[in-house]
């Protein structure tokens, strides 16, 4: 079977090419994937996220401010950009990208939106180059509707998923996991349900060895019937952001112990391609890429 990919042209914002946020890694990855023969008839295109979806993991008044590009300047700062025409419309596709492919991971097994993992947006605002939390408006949407029963998140983006736990910290039926850089961005952490924080400077090895451990944790406590999956490229040692020393293969071999986890087990899985930061959207393309070929293994 193919592999469910999610993809809009409007997720590139289309920032300038200087900006920090290397907007255009979303268009050359769908390249890549094109090339790696990973688009041969799976590809998906979401419509704009409902606003009922939005406001179950953000405040009525944010959302609407999204919506009519009004928020304010100060939001904005803490965003990364202003949040305009395009940056809103991407807003909402991504978001409905991670909705539909967990639908999909339903019915199918495993899914990935070639986007999301937008986890630094809290209920109130968004932060950190994230606007709308796609993975927590996607877990409330699904467990308010009764589709899943529970859902636990995989967070190995570099930067700790604050958002995510900070939205979902309420809800018994969702459980939150982030292993990433202890003294990176954010400053200020959120308590997730499992948290590890990892020295500047881990490598494989011990990175690989830490993930071994908590998800023989995570199976004798937790029985999802979903797990969504950010898989940020940002721990990889050439990452501007990272400050961690995963290499290619350990990326691969992150991704085959999680996936493989949990399909095993046969749980769906949900992937979003999370953080991942350079000025060579190709190189960073090639990353992400990385989660999509592993998922295709299992699809």
């Amino acid at each position: 079977m193919s592999l469910a990919v999610l993809h809009h042209p409007d997720y590139d914002a289309k920032l300038p090419p200087t900006h920090r946020f290397p907007m255009g890694k979303y268009r050359a990855l769908i390249e890549v994937l094109g090339e790696r023969g990973l688009m041969t008839g799976a590809l998906q295109v979401p419509a704009p996220a409902e606003r009922h979806w939005l406001i179950g993991a953000h405040d009525p008044a944010y959302v609407d401010a999204v919506l009519a590009c009004r928020v304010p300047a100060a939001i904005e700062r803490e965003i990364g950009f202003a949040v305009d025409r395009r940056v809103s419309r991407r807003a909402q596709l991504a978001t409905a990208g991670t909705v539909l492919a967990a639908r999909l991971a339903l019915r199918a097994g495993i899914a990935c939106n070639a986007a999301g993992g937008s986890h630094h947006a809290r209920r109130s605002q968004g932060a950190g180059f994230c606007t709308f939390n796609d993975v927590a408006v996607a877990a409330t949407l699904l467990l308010a509707d009764g589709a899943v029963g529970q859902v636990l998140v995989v967070d190995l983006d570099v930067h700790q998923g604050d958002g995510t736990a900070e939205i979902l910290a309420g809800e018994p039926r969702a459980f939150t996991f982030s292993m990433h850089g202890e003294r990176n961005y954010p400053v200020r952490k959120m308590r997730s349900d499992l948290d590890i924080g990892l020295p500047d400077g881990t490598g494989d090895a011990a990175y690989l060895a830490a993930l071994a451990a908590a998800l023989d944790e995570l199976a004798g406590g937790t029985a999802p019937g979903l797990v969504f999956y950010n898989a940020g490229v940002d721990p990889h040692a050439d990452d501007r952001l990272g400050r961690m020393q995963l290499t290619d293969g350990g990326l691969r071999r992150r991704d085959s112990l999680v996936i493989g986890h949990f399909r095993r087990r046969g749980i769906p899985v949900c992937g979003v391609i999370g953080g991942g930061y350079g000025a060579d959207v190709r190189v960073l393309a090639e990353r992400h890429a990385i989660l999509f070929e592993v998922a295709a293994e299992f699809a």
